[in-house]
Order: C-alpha cells, then structure tokens, then sequence
C-alpha cells in the first residue's frame, strides 16, 4: 500500500526570497534571491544584492562589447562560485523564462550576441555562482521560516543600489514586522 500523497507545493519561480532573520552567519545572511527555476527536482535561484568589485571584463577573456566589459559581477550564490548566469531584460521582452520582462541566460555566446547589436534599454545583470535547493530542501527551510517570499518584478531585479534592495523590500511590505526586520541594525547586539 502506498503512503500518503504529499501535496505539491507551489512553485516559487519569479518570486524573491527575503532572509527571515535567521540566516545570519551563512551566505544568505540578508539576502535577496530571486528563484528562476522551481519544481519537483528542486530550485534554483541568484543572489540579487551581492555585487562584487569585479566587473565582467575583468573575469572573462574574451574581448567583450563595452556593455558587457562594464558590466557589475554578482556573486549569485555559493554554488559553483565560478558558473556564469545572467538576467536581462528590455522593454520589447514580453514573456522572459522567469517572468514577464525578465529572462535568464547561462551561455557566453548567447550573451555576447545580445550585446553586439542590444535591443534598446537593454538591462543585464551578471551573476558568478548560484543557490540551489535539492527536492524538498527549500519547502523545508520555508516551514522553518527562514525566507520571506515576495512578489518580484524586473525593476527590483536591476535595483539600485543592490546593497540595500533587502532593506527597501522589507520596509514597504504590508506586514509591520516585515518593516521592523527592514529597520533592525546588521547585528542586533549593536541595537
């Protein structure tokens, strides 16, 4: 006899993960990851506001377009620190593969296409690494409270300055704890 059906869950794909508060002392200590892939095999996702001092052109050997050798390096997870991702998005994207307005792309060559001759207002944001949850894992860490979800769209994607995109979530969310957490110092031992 087989046992009990587990409910499938909802896929978070498209929308952000806020630390809860709990997470200090990892690499998701405040951090603000969009999740681009959600399913019965597991989740992935990057770290939105981790810029890093390095731009594309100082990593990559390839001569690169101007926009993409100016481009700010995020470090978008501890997984495979040295994987390429990116997310781009111009006005004429309607359907991405994240969302609407907003796709993810993992190939070099795709990428220096896009920049050779871009469709206007292009945006893209580059990602070394990235955060990965095996089956179960993140539906765990979510009953345990550790993440906050949130609606995303691609302007918070391209957020500026990323360092506080954390911050500037929580403090508009419609729940007054959510906004408290926004307002705490880095480390509650400083309050």
């Amino acid at each position: 006899m087989a046992g009990p059906k587990r409910k499938s869950a909802r896929s978070l794909k498209g929308r952000l993960l806020l630390d809860g508060g709990s997470l200090g002392g990892s690499a998701f200590h405040r951090s603000v990851v969009l999740v681009c892939e959600h399913n019965a095999e597991g989740a992935f996702g990057l770290i939105l506001n981790r810029p890093s001092e390095n731009r594309l052109g100082d990593v990559l050997q390839p001569v690169l377009p101007e926009l993409l050798h100016e481009a700010k390096l995020f470090g978008g997870g501890p997984v495979q620190p040295a994987a390429l991702s990116y997310l781009y998005s111009h006005p004429t994207l309607i359907r991405g593969n994240v969302m609407r307005r907003l796709s993810l792309g993992h190939d070099l060559p795709a990428l220096l296409a896009l920049a050779v001759d871009p469709p206007k207002g292009l945006q893209i944001r580059a990602f070394a690494g990235y955060a990965g949850w095996a089956p179960g894992q993140l539906e765990d860490e979510l009953s345990r409270e550790s993440w906050i979800t949130r609606e995303a769209d691609a302007a918070l994607v391209f957020h500026e300055p990323a360092e506080d995109l954390w911050r500037w979530v929580l403090r508009r969310s419609p729940e007054w704890t959510h906004r408290l957490l926004g307002d705490s110092p880095d480390h509650l031992s400083a309050n």
